[in-house]
């Protein structure tokens, strides 16, 4: 009974009590219109507390935090260009896209060429995409239990795809995005106290610069501890600055290109536009979620710098240092918490991680479920024969095949970064749907082999730049390659649309849709 009076646990379960009430309140999904878009009721608020907290993942509350601690200003622009792709989608996708008023991503191509080929290709890119974008989301809450909580990683696997079959399965998009909300200001408060627990502390950021000296060097583990002044040893192992993360111009170019068009093409991001009652309240939310960003991407960044002032503070206790050390940039957020606030902030910011991954991987869940069940089973397997039950039903069955999907990618992430996964992830959206719904909307020229062309291409260059780097020449081994990716998926639709110029006859009747107030889609 003590045990369960100790913060971690005591709002961990607080947070899983309320995941559940939720999900029980919310859980009547009579149509399939209530299951993938929660009824489209959402107003700006709650839909763009929903986003906030779907974008706003593990690898911005744990991830940008992190980076910033290692890599010093080079890790905190990952932050800048998560901005930007916000600010992009709210200007040239939102208000269209709720407009258009389907039910899943993969729609908008199915019924902008009428083809069901482009569809199924569609239906690939999205769980290439969710399942990039889900991996690090359960290394995360694995990391999490494991560090916290002494389970093993597998069962942290294990429980979160559980927890997430309840979530999604029962509550469908309502009960998704009333939590995601709610998750959402957990973080929020729990960043809040931090920064408020490090200014009353006294660290100010001037006193962190101080501290912390060269802020553009990568923070890592360079061989057997030799005392120079700066340095600090930890289990006799010396940590040390080792010069920039970017090596050049190019590289920091290639990052902003992945990271900023990666938003647009996010499936369970755009998702979420479609669950507006009006491309007006979709803007609004838009604009609301780059605010509740940008607050959010501030505190990480400061809180990063504090963490990385902290591990070179001689007067840090030094399991605080070593739990840095052992849990990886994943976890400094939560080493910080504790160095700030004792138990009780390190349990409140266990929780908000918990409230992470879970308000992300849900969104995930949904959009891939879409993909399985609505454009893949639906449309190909039963010809559209399906009642409104039996959709609703093959949806929640997809989020089981999703469940085991993703867990086992899970277990195959498990020492990686969960910042630079992302990151890939949204690389690949970057190169495949950022083009298709910018130049979907915009240019009627398009067609449907261009937007295949484009998304297989965009899909294939991707994967092989990320998985078969070494391969390459070194000119060519980025990080985050969207220097090339992105540009060739653009070019690809564009190139194969002009060749092809089997325009949909029915373009300006889609275009008129989009993009006028009186064309709304209940």
């Amino acid at each position: 009974m003590s045990a369960l009076m100790d913060p971690k646990y005591l709002f961990t379960i607080v947070l899983m009590g309320t995941i559940i009430w939720i999900t029980f309140a919310t859980k009547r999904n009579t149509s399939s219109k209530d299951y993938y878009v929660g009824g489209r009721s959402f107003g700006w608020f709650m839909n763009g507390s929903a986003i906030g907290g779907d974008y706003l993942s593990a690898a911005t509350f744990l991830g940008i935090a992190g980076l910033t601690f290692s890599l010093g200003y080079d890790g905190a622009f990952y932050a800048f260009c998560f901005s930007i792709g916000l600010v992009l989608l709210a200007i040239f996708v939102a208000g269209p896209l709720r407009r258009f008023g389907a039910f899943t991503v993969a729609d908008f191509l199915g019924y902008r060429f009428h083809s069901k080929r482009a569809r199924l290709v569609a239906v690939l890119v999205v769980l290439s995409i969710s399942g990039f974008y889900a991996a690090p989301q359960l290394l995360g809450a694995a990391q999490i239990l494991s560090m916290f909580f002494g389970t093993s990683y597998e069962f942290g696997i294990i429980f979160t795809c559980a927890v997430m079959i309840f979530y999604v399965g029962v509550g469908g998009m309502k009960g998704t995005t009333f939590n995601q909300a709610l998750e959402l200001w957990i973080r929020l408060g729990a960043f809040i106290l931090m920064v408020g627990a490090a200014v009353w502390g006294g660290l100010h950021y001037d006193k962190i610069l101080a501290t912390i000296g060269d802020m553009t060097g990568t923070l890592a583990n360079t061989g057997q501890y030799t005392a120079d002044g700066k340095d600090i040893a930890v289990d006799g192992t010396k940590w040390s600055y080792t010069g920039s993360y970017f090596p050049s111009f190019l590289q920091t170019i290639s990052m902003v290109i992945g990271l900023a068009f990666g938003t647009i093409g996010l499936p369970h991001i755009l998702l979420r536009f479609y669950t507006n009652p009006s491309g007006k309240e979709a803007r609004k939310s838009a604009m609301m979620a780059i605010i509740i960003a940008s607050v959010f991407f501030f505190f990480a960044i400061y809180l990063g710098a504090v963490g990385r002032a902290l591990f070179l503070d001689p007067a840090t206790d030094p399991k605080i240092i070593k739990d840095m050390v052992e849990g990886g940039t994943n976890m400094v957020v939560a080493s910080t918490a504790e160095a700030l606030g004792g138990k009780w902030l390190l349990g409140l910011i266990i929780a908000g991680a918990f409230a992470a991954v879970f308000s992300n991987l849900s969104g995930l869940f949904i959009a891939s479920s879409g993909a399985l069940a609505h454009d893949l089973y639906a449309t190909f397997i039963r010809k559209n024969q399906l009642s409104e039950r039996e959709r609703v039903l093959s949806g929640k069955i997809s989020i089981i095949i999703l469940a085991v999907l993703y867990g086992a990618l899970g277990l195959l992430v498990k020492e990686a970064s969960i910042g630079h996964l992302v990151g890939l992830a949204f690389c690949v959206a970057a190169s495949t749907f950022a083009p298709i719904f910018i130049m979907g909307i915009w240019w009627r020229g398009m067609t449907e082999k261009g937007a295949i062309a484009g998304l297989l291409i965009g899909l294939l260059s991707s994967m092989m730049m990320i998985f078969f780097q070494d391969a390459l020449p070194v000119a060519l081994q980025f990080k985050i390659p969207g220097l090339i990716t992105v540009p060739l998926g653009f070019l690809s639709v564009y190139i194969v649309s002009k060749i092809d110029r089997q325009v949909p006859a029915d373009v300006n009747e889609f275009m008129r849709k989009v993009h006028s107030k009186e064309s709304e889609v209940a």
